[in-house]
């Protein structure tokens, strides 16, 4: 995978895919604004969401153990992984023990992480996704580009296509007739899982919660697939991050409104199933919790960039984001793409590599993503510290860039310069074009003037206005 400036520019080549996310978030971004202007208490319900968060996180190790315990006496099974090599062996090793040779799958982006279906796969055992979004990321052998929305870069023609190519290879096919009509397309769906509903004996779940009193989990979604997977296989193996825990069900309840209006723009999601260990006769008779590390002890300890660990995956703050909007998910080599996946991803997995080193600079830092945030991450200080952490640990990382911020710090760091330099630019005036704009700027400027028009300056600064009409303001 190129890093961000390389993917993104592919990215912006492709008018479809702009058209689909364009699209969509915008719809979404609609949907959240009218439910949580509903809410008189929105502020106060987001105030108290990031506390509850906050104060989990500071007290991780006794929740976690605690957690532990109420699942263990619940009949279940909680093993602990400290990345997502360790947490793979785990889940196959679990899936041999049953001598199945497929699982489906609900609530999987934790398992995406670690990728784990690849895995699966290297020891012969088939995995299925069942969210409708990201079976038609699997069929199209591609990559989930949003949170909420994995398959957002596809439109219902293109998803129709990938229906009938691809899903008699996995299942029941496809109708011969089908057609791009959502509902002919969501029956389709249907067809082709309810097949592997019926016959798969193994499950592989995430969870949007885990409530720690209790040992509980929590998913919540949209279609249905989540309560098959979760009720009707033997064997439930719940791949979980630690920073999912809540103390109590009485938290609980803040997240339940927080996240669907945040996510779907709903008042409350159409499923929302929760299992506590087992019970006989009713659901999975062998339950597994994978608890799985892989970076987050790291980012816990970084006293900045620790709140992207209160992120509940909402998805908000890519459908406002400009930067994302244009770019869609899959320029940010992950699959936690948008404003958060650009905070998330190199805490979890490091600056070496040339993907993580760019996205913390994927981002205007408007600030709109901090402000639709549910639990109030700050993401546009997390990337200024993280930009910060990426200079210390490599360097200067454009060199000429670098140097042409230095020179402005060092005009803005004295009012005379200041003063100075805004003549020196009223007096290229003459240089700009008829419609009172400059052409092409010499490097390093030229990375701006390349993309972007660059305005003249005005003829006259502020500080000289006022000197004229107002006196001396020293």
């Amino acid at each position: 995978m190129p890093a961000f400036p390389q993917a993104a520019k592919t990215a912006l080549a492709d008018s479809q895919l702009r058209h689909n996310v364009g699209a969509a978030t915008a719809t979404i971004r609609g949907k959240r604004a009218a439910v949580v202007d509903e809410l008189d208490d929105w502020a106060q319900l987001r105030e108290a969401g990031a506390a509850i968060k906050a104060h989990t996180l500071s007290y991780l190790d006794d929740y976690l153990e605690r957690f532990e315990r109420a699942v263990t006496e619940a009949g279940g099974t909680v093993h602990w992984a400290r990345d997502a090599a360790e947490a793979n062996r785990i889940v196959t090793g679990l899936v041999r023990d049953t001598g199945e040779s497929e699982v489906v799958k609900v609530k999987s982006m934790a398992t995406q992480e670690i990728e784990l279906n690849e895995a699966l796969a290297e020891a012969g055992i088939s995995a299925w996704e069942t969210d409708l979004a990201e079976l038609i990321v699997q069929l199209g052998e591609d990559a989930p580009s949003h949170i909420l929305v994995p398959a957002i870069h596809r439109n219902r023609a293109e998803i129709r296509e990938i229906f009938r190519e691809h899903m008699g290879e996995a299942g029941v096919p496809a109708p011969a007739d089908l057609t791009d009509d959502p509902v002919r397309l969501a029956e389709a769906a249907r067809r082709h899982l309810r097949e592997k509903f019926l016959r798969a004996k193994v499950a592989v779940s995430g969870a949007n919660f885990a409530v720690a009193d209790s040992g509980t989990l929590v998913v919540v979604e949209s279609e249905g697939n989540g309560r098959m997977c979760l009720t009707m296989p033997e064997t439930l193996i719940s791949v979980v991050g630690i920073e999912k825990l809540v103390p109590s069900w009485q938290d609980l309840e803040v997240f339940l409104q927080l996240l669907p209006r945040s996510s779907t723009g709903e008042r409350m999601n159409p499923y929302t199933s929760t299992w506590t260990g087992v019970r006989a006769d009713d659901g999975p008779q062998d339950f597994h919790v994978v608890l799985l590390d892989n970076g987050r002890t790291d980012a816990l300890a970084d006293e900045v960039g620790a709140q992207a660990l209160r992120c509940i995956r909402c998805s908000a703050c890519l459908n406002v984001c400009p930067v994302y909007e244009r770019t869609g998910g899959h320029a940010y080599g992950s699959v936690y793409p948008g404003p958060i996946g650009a905070i998330l991803n190199p805490q979890l997995r490091g600056t070496e590599s040339d993907v993580d080193r760019a996205l913390p600079y994927a981002s205007s830092l408007c600030g709109a993503c901090y402000d639709v945030c549910p639990v109030a991450i700050n993401i546009p200080d997390v990337l200024v510290h993280l930009r910060t952490r990426v200079t210390e640990e490599h360097g200067p990382r454009d060199a000429p860039l670098d140097a042409a911020m230095g020179a402005a710090s060092w005009m803005f760091g004295d009012r005379r310069r200041m003063e100075l330099a805004q003549r020196v630019a009223a007096a290229g005036r003459r240089f700009a074009g008829r419609a009172g704009r400059f052409g092409r700027l010499p490097p390093p400027l030229s990375r701006w003037t390349d993309a972007r028009d660059a305005p003249a300056p005005a003829a006259e600064s502020f500080r000289a206005w006022w000197k004229r009409t107002r006196g001396d303001p020293s």
